[in-house]
């Protein structure tokens, strides 16, 4: 490496080093109504970026607001985007064990007007936040979440993308799909026994009859519920809906 080569890397360097001391995700916890029920959700945004930028809702599992969700909540922050994790439960609802958290979801799937308000209400946050480009908005949603995503999505929502992770398929109008604004993206375990392959192509079937733009990544080996892996095929698998999703959000959002 000549002089002039070496004094450019150095700069580059100390460029890197000097964005990301200022870069900072900043996380708030943020209470708001659904009619008379209380709920609270989580914000989290980088610090360092000035200006409008695109906003992700990011819709929990069937363990609510756990620590997870508030992982995920930060690293889709960390893309660069302003993104909201909605309560769909309520402000003191935190199953703990896979009955608890069954009996949460089942209210739901059980009672899909008041999935979607929760979903709204949530939604209606995010768009007010005046970081927030309204032009520029996704969905992204695990387990449950992914559920949630797309029936909030076939309510006409006004976003441009939406993903679904792991998600179970039951329940939708087969008519509904042509109310989909945007690109869906469904990364789903090709041996999941909670929503197999054929409840995927049931959706898939329905997001074609209404020309819906749709991309499906199927991973081999991989159950449900691979955000939390179980073995290596899990891993590759969660690794891999990382990417897939991060590369989407840049197509949809126009970056």
């Amino acid at each position: 490496m000549n002089r002039t080569a070496s004094i450019l890397f150095v700069v580059l360097s100390a460029c890197l080093i000097a964005g990301t001391a200022r870069a900072e995700i900043k996380t708030q916890w943020v209470d708001y109504m659904q009619g008379d029920t209380p709920l609270r959700g989580y914000l989290a945004y980088d610090n360092g970026i000035s200006g409008k930028r695109p906003g992700v809702l990011m819709l929990h599992r069937r363990d609510g607001m756990s620590d997870l969700t508030l992982e995920n909540t930060k690293m889709y922050a960390q893309q660069g985007y302003v993104v909201f994790a909605p309560d769909i439960f309520g402000k003191d609802v935190r199953p703990k064990t896979v009955p608890e958290q069954q009996a949460q979801t089942a209210l739901y799937t059980k009672d899909r007007p008041l999935m979607r308000a929760r979903t709204q209400a949530g939604f209606d946050v995010l768009r007010s936040n005046s970081m927030v480009d309204t032009a520029k908005m996704a969905t992204v949603g695990y387990c449950f979440g992914g559920e949630v995503a797309i029936e909030f999505a076939e309510t006409g929502a006004p976003i441009v993308g939406s993903v679904t992770i792991h998600g179970s398929f039951r329940g939708y109008p087969p008519e509904a799909a042509k109310n989909i604004n945007g690109r869906v993206l469904i990364l789903h375990g090709a041996d999941d026994p909670v929503a197999p392959i054929s409840e995927v192509v049931g959706l898939v079937d329905q997001l074609r009859a209404a020309k819906v733009p749709w991309e499906l990544n199927l991973y081999s080996g991989t159950a449900h519920g691979f955000s939390t892996p179980k073995d290596a095929a899990e891993e590759r698998a969660n690794e891999e809906s990382k990417f897939a999703t991060a590369r989407f959000f840049k197509q949809v959002f126009g970056l």
